[in-house]
């Protein structure tokens, strides 16, 4: 129930010619305090309620628990939630041995793209592809829960 991720920004959308599938993800919190939030996700008809722990001291790892919930469910959760709704598309992109996550973020997060690798231990080491870009794991405002309450077209460019 530890995830452990590494997150970059991309250099290009050359992503999506090598995805092997995408999908469109809409996700709310319920509880964005940074010791544990709740969001409710919608990933194309599936809803899932997640728990996330606080993270460790260097972004990599955090305790996760997702619980697969009806559409139904996620749609009246989603009223629940805090103001901003995250809408995105997820590709997933197999290189070497692992699968890249990238999500191209729309709404007031538009121009965002934020690309994830999962990691068996924080040591792992992992090839990286010729779009990957500067690695943003840590920096709390790159989090969906922060993107929620100070989403990308806020900051100063």
């Amino acid at each position: 129930m530890i995830e452990i991720e590494r997150k970059f920004l991309t250099l290009s959308d050359a992503f999506k010619g090598e995805a092997k599938r995408s999908f469109r993800i809409k996700q709310g919190f319920l509880n964005t305090n940074p010791d544990r939030t709740v969001r409710v996700r919608l990933k194309d008809d599936n809803g899932f309620l997640t728990v996330k722990g606080k993270s460790s001291d260097d972004g990599l790892s955090r305790f996760e628990w997702e619980k697969e919930i009806s559409k139904s469910d996620a749609e009246s959760l989603l009223g629940l939630c805090e103001e901003i709704v995250i809408d995105k598309i997820r590709y997933e992109i197999p290189y070497g041995n692992h699968i890249f996550e990238v999500d191209e973020f729309f709404g007031e997060n538009a121009g965002l793209i934020i690309a994830e690798v999962e990691l068996q231990n924080e040591n792992e080491s992992f090839e990286k592809p010729h779009w990957l870009g500067k690695e943003v794991t840590g920096q709390v405002k790159y989090y969906n829960a922060q993107l929620s309450k100070e989403p990308f077209n806020t900051w100063k460019k």
